[in-house]
């Protein structure tokens, strides 16, 4: 085999292991196989795919898009439900654009053409780019669906002070969320990952994913936010390290030496996130109901766990009710409210 060859095999060769176990006995035979051969997918399992610009050299911002489209098609073969960009990656070239030159009203020049992409390959889409509105130029990230329609945008909340002397206005405190045909997501951008606010109001606002199209590779802050805030956390960024965290922190698919610019894994979203105690007593009961359909995974040091579907006729909001198990913020916040009743009044 080529070198090459080898490359583009193992690319997403994370990911591939993943599915290898979401196929395995437990659902094989439940679900028939897709037409084309591949292993059923989990009700709820999403593959999330997200490029580097890193390694590319383009003249201008066309020519970076059509290099960004030719990395995107790497991911085609495992039909991901959504591809996302890094930060800014159009302005990543040679002639470096000025904000009036490439900042545009979605859907533009440049969103126009990731449109044409996610609606001829049925896949959802994050672009960061730079955006305009009434003579304000902004960060963002553009969200587009299957069909290549705009969803809406997410202006970036935290810029750094060398971006406002440059002429960009940061977006507004509450993040929106966007509803897709995966689950809710929201987006953070680059330095947005040094304040909580942001990740934190997504959280209350229910997002199940959040994308971090970014400059910098993040490291494993973004581990600990995915694991703080129980939502999957994905990067996109100009450097060579791209990854996936899932709910508890673990990384389910990442670049690296030989896959240094494209990442593409599963989530399985049919799952929750909880306080291991009081529930766990009753996790031998589910476990001698269900069997293989249930995954219980436990932190004992720090004494989460997280309920998993592994079965197509499981859902875990059926599961959560019929032994009176609570999401680990729901606790929470039932725990909070009960405090302030019973505190006695200072002084």
């Amino acid at each position: 085999m080529r070198r090459r060859d080898l490359l583009r095999g193992t690319a997403l060769g994370v990911g591939l292991g993943s599915l290898t176990a979401v196929g395995g006995r437990s659902v094989r035979g439940a679900v028939p196989a897709q037409p084309d051969g591949s292993q059923p997918r989990l009700p709820r399992e999403v593959w999330l795919a997200s490029v580097s610009c890193d390694g590319i050299e383009a003249r201008d911002p066309d020519d970076m898009v059509t290099r960004m489209l030719g990395r995107m098609k790497e991911a085609l073969p495992y039909k991901p439900d959504v591809i996302c960009l890094p930060e800014n990656f159009p302005c990543q070239c040679a002639s470096r654009p000025s904000l009036e030159e490439i900042s545009e009203v979605p859907l533009g020049p440049v969103t126009k053409r990731f449109a044409a992409f996610a609606a001829q390959h049925h896949t959802n889409v994050i672009c960061a780019t730079r955006t305009m509105e009434k003579g304000r130029y902004y960060n963002s990230a553009v969200v587009i669906d299957r069909q290549g329609k705009l969803v809406g945008e997410y202006r970036k909340t935290r810029l750094t002070a060398g971006e406002m002397r440059s002429g960009l206005t940061p977006g507004p405190l509450d993040p929106p969320v966007f509803d897709l045909d995966i689950g809710r997501v929201g987006i953070q951008i680059c330095f947005d990952i040094e304040y909580l606010d942001g990740w934190q109001r997504l959280n209350e606002k229910g997002a199940e994913i959040v994308f971090w199209p970014s400059a910098f590779a993040g490291g494993r802050k973004l581990n600990m936010l995915a694991q703080l805030f129980h939502y999957v956390v994905v990067s996109s960024t100009r450097r060579k390290v791209n990854k996936i965290c899932d709910i508890d922190g673990t990384v389910p698919a990442q670049t690296g030496l030989w896959n240094p610019y494209l990442c593409c894994g599963p989530v399985n979203l049919e799952k929750v996130f909880l306080h291991t105690w009081p529930f766990c007593r009753r996790f031998k009961e589910i476990k001698a109901k269900y069997g293989r359909r249930i995954k219980i995974t436990t932190f004992h040091e720090e004494e989460w766990s997280i309920i998993e579907s592994r079965s197509a006729d499981v859902k875990i909001a059926q599961v959560m009710k019929e032994f009176d198990l609570k999401a680990f913020d729901a606790y929470m916040k039932e725990s909070e409210v009960m405090q302030s009743e019973r505190r006695p009044a200072e002084g």
